[in-house]
């Protein structure tokens, strides 16, 4: 039996040692947590105070249930998926994303008409209320069974010149790069990487555990004169995947000394 001796509400003293008990490596990674009756008698408290505790480390994401199975300690392992995030030029003059970046449609695309917002207006150098053409898709990796989901969002006066962008479904990301850049485009790309909680019907697409949060990623397309082409976002479980990057060192401007 474990006494508790702590100040604050019962629940809270119980997470706090089933907490230490899982940092201190007595609970493993991947384990079974002890059933709720075993719990109660180790701290000689309730079934309503194990409960909670359980809950409270959910919350915290130190415990997974797995309906069926139990209350297990979360995985601390690396992610089962790597992704880079490079685009490359083939032979035949196309572009391709890494070896191995290959995912499966889990559904039809769906595409749909939309709005430039607060959000998505300043990545297009847009005003808020533009009409944009947007394709969601969700995929899912062959190898690991991870789950994404990929918006991309093209202006419609950037399809005016390439109508082969606003074409239902809309072409995946390379073949769109293709398009814009036979349109006369020199592409390049920004990118900027957050991390946040789910939303109610991310967290139930991606099939996310408990207070896991996503990796949410926004890539801009630019062509001529630097001009925003289309938006990519990409999210997906940040306990699932990891993200990778090539870096090359860029020219130092030379600044003119006055004369």
């Amino acid at each position: 039996m474990t006494e508790i001796q702590r100040p604050g509400a019962l629940y809270q003293q119980v997470a706090a040692a089933i907490r230490e008990a899982i940092l201190s490596g007595e609970f493993t990674p991947d384990s079974l947590l002890p059933s709720e009756a075993q719990l109660m008698a180790r701290y000689q408290v309730s079934r309503p105070t194990v409960r909670n505790a359980v809950a409270a480390l959910r919350a915290e994401g130190l415990i997974d249930v797995r309906h069926g199975k139990g209350s297990f300690v979360r995985s601390d392992s690396q992610p089962s998926l790597t992704i880079e995030r490079r685009i490359s030029h083939t032979r035949d003059g196309k572009f391709a994303l890494p070896d191995g970046s290959v995912w499966d449609e889990a559904e039809e695309p769906t595409p749909h008409r939309a709005h430039s917002t607060k959000a998505t207006g300043p990545l297009l150098g847009l005003d808020t209320d533009e009409d944009l053409f947007v394709c969601d898709r969700l995929l899912t990796d062959p190898t690991s069974g991870t789950r994404a989901m990929h918006r991309t969002t093209t202006p419609l006066a950037v399809a005016a010149d390439a109508p082969l962008l606003g074409e239902a479904p809309g072409p995946p990301p390379t073949t769109a790069y293709g398009i814009l850049s036979q349109a006369g485009h020199k592409l390049w790309w920004s990118e900027t990487v957050r991390a946040r909680m789910p939303l109610p019907d991310e967290r139930t697409t991606l099939r996310l555990p408990d207070a896991t949060p996503i990796l949410h990623l926004s890539r801009v397309t630019h062509g001529t004169d630097d001009r925003p082409l289309m938006l990519e976002e990409f999210r997906v479980g940040a306990d699932r995947a990891e993200l990778a990057y090539r870096i090359t060192a860029d020219k130092q401007t030379t600044r003119r000394r006055p004369a």
